[in-house]
């Protein structure tokens, strides 16, 4: 039975494959010059991508953009990566109730409490599967690094 199963993944994963899901990748950092067709500059990764209806989004930090470090205050750190996570799943076309999966990596756990104040208030419906991981030493001194998965709703 299992040498049949694996034989049928063999024949089904090149259609699969080839079915043709549309895939568009969303550079980090911002929009890409015009005419640009990969990112000249900025991280080596794309901030996002967006396969057929699913959305992968890459880690973001709660840095600042105007003054390169993240704020002092830990709940307007939350804010702000909560803000970035939102930009880049509006940019897709989706919304923050679209979030199944969230991972939350945090300098220190300490933190759990004052991010989940701010977190609850991104989402109308159920929240989507969640980690909250000490990580210690982030990016840039960084409170928080969030990354996640949104699909859209049909």
């Amino acid at each position: 039975m299992t040498k049949l199963l694996f034989a049928v993944a063999l024949l089904v994963a090149p259609a699969v494959a080839s079915a043709g899901v549309p895939v568009k990748h969303f550079p980090a950092g911002g929009p890409m010059p015009a005419g640009a067709t990969t990112p000249t500059a900025g991280p080596p990764f794309s901030g996002s991508v967006l396969a057929g209806d699913t959305l992968y989004i890459s880690g973001t930090t709660d840095m600042d953009r105007a003054t390169g470090h993240p704020p002092e205050d830990v709940k307007a750190g939350a804010k702000l990566v909560l803000d970035n996570i939102k930009r880049t799943v509006e940019g897709a076309g989706l919304a923050m109730d679209d979030l199944v999966w969230v991972q939350v990596f945090a300098s220190d756990l300490a933190y759990y409490a004052a991010f989940n104040e701010v977190y609850r208030t991104y989402f109308k419906g159920p929240l989507p599967a969640r980690a909250f991981i000490g990580a210690g030493s982030l990016l840039g001194g960084a409170h928080f690094e969030l990354m996640g998965i949104a699909q859209r709703s049909k």
